[in-house]
């Protein structure tokens, strides 16, 4: 089976953060909070409050992407069970066209159980699940040129594809001129580096956090370990570094920091997610890649401030203004880009139409 956008989904218009194909994992996470211990036997304890939620590099980013503006379609395998029926009915909810997911009886839906600690910390338990069944043969990759950008999420995970079947969604995404970015969902190890190396030498952005980095280059140091990546021809490197924000490659190549924004920890869950959402539209905007980390530590903050990965994020307005108070300077440009991405879009809309703006 091959995946296809929809009709309706081809005809709604982009925002300004344009059009986003988001591929991978798909998951539905369960959560509950707080969770201090499982209790023995048959025993239970009353929570404070228990979400399903649409998650995974794929689908947590294209939620977020979604809430910031950005016309999204998911790409990647579920299962034909009433996980995968909630986790398409969520993604629905946030205007995501859902057509490229695949429906497979060979899995049922990835998901994960997620009792969430008082602090915030997020043990998991975890089926992978459809996620992995995704093949080339699903993808219609031509139409992955027809998109603003492309993220590869999770690609460490989808083993139904080879090295050369990543490498080759890499370059038909580029090949239309989209942006091209890959984040990972496991911990790491240099046998997954070897195995993605092919797609992120076609890469625009690899996102991944300080361990996972580490992991997979073999390193014990984040900023030999980003060398390692963009000698393989990657663009640039922002990697996440939780409390205490994360470090960006600048245009000149070197590395910046960029501080976390202090919040109140509910739930660590898709903060990473969210930072991949909020640099991409950073850069979609047309910002530096300094500023867009910004926006990405900006969401990734506020997604802490609430239980699962769809928590904090209402919309770009509500960012800018958690980023205004932390960095007026970056907040005010970034207000700045995307009101000449508007503009710029409203121009090209009139001229291919013929109409009059009032």
């Amino acid at each position: 089976m091959t995946a296809a956008l929809t009709p309706d989904a081809a005809a709604r218009p982009a925002g300004p953060a344009g059009r986003i194909a988001v591929i991978g994992p798909h998951i539905l996470d369960v959560l509950g909070r707080p969770v201090e211990a499982i209790p023995v036997g048959q025993g239970s304890v009353r929570l404070a409050e228990i979400r399903a939620t649409a998650a995974g590099t794929a689908a947590g980013t294209g939620v977020d992407l979604a809430k910031l503006g950005a016309q999204v379609s998911s790409f990647g395998a579920v299962g034909t069970d009433l996980l995968a029926d909630v986790l398409l009915a969520v993604l629905a909810s946030y205007g995501i066209d859902t057509g490229g997911l695949v429906r497979t009886a060979g899995a049922q839906t990835s998901a994960t159980i997620l009792p969430i600690r008082p602090n915030g910390e997020r043990p998991a338990l975890h089926v992978p699940g459809a996620t992995r069944l995704l093949q080339l043969s699903d993808l219609d990759t031509a139409e992955l040129a027809g998109f603003d950008a492309v993220v590869l999420g999770g690609p460490d995970a989808l083993v139904g594809l080879s090295a050369t079947d990543l490498g080759a969604i890499v370059a038909a995404a580029r090949s239309g001129g989209a942006l091209v970015a890959i984040d990972v969902l496991h911990p790491g190890s240099e046998r997954d580096f070897e195995r993605i190396s092919a797609a992120l030498a076609g890469a625009d952005w690899f996102w991944p956090n300080a361990d996972q980095l580490l992991a997979l280059t073999g390193r014990t140091d984040v900023e030999q370990a980003v060398g390692d990546v963009l000698a393989l021809g990657t663009s640039g490197v922002a990697v996440t570094l939780g409390a205490d924000g994360c470090v960006v490659t600048g245009t000149e190549g070197r590395l910046h920091h960029v501080p976390a924004i202090a919040v109140d920890v509910v739930d660590t869950t898709g903060c990473g997610d969210a930072f991949d959402a909020g640099m991409l539209t950073g850069l979609l905007l047309g910002c530096d890649p300094l500023d867009a980390a910004w926006l990405g530590v900006a969401c990734g903050s506020l997604v802490a401030t609430g239980l699962g990965s769809d928590a904090g994020i209402t919309d770009l307005d509500q960012v800018l203004g958690v980023l205004r108070a932390a960095n007026p300077e970056v907040a005010s440009r970034i207000a700045a880009s995307r009101a000449a991405t508007s503009t710029a879009a409203v121009s090209t809309a009139v001229i291919s139409t013929g109409e009059r703006v009032p």
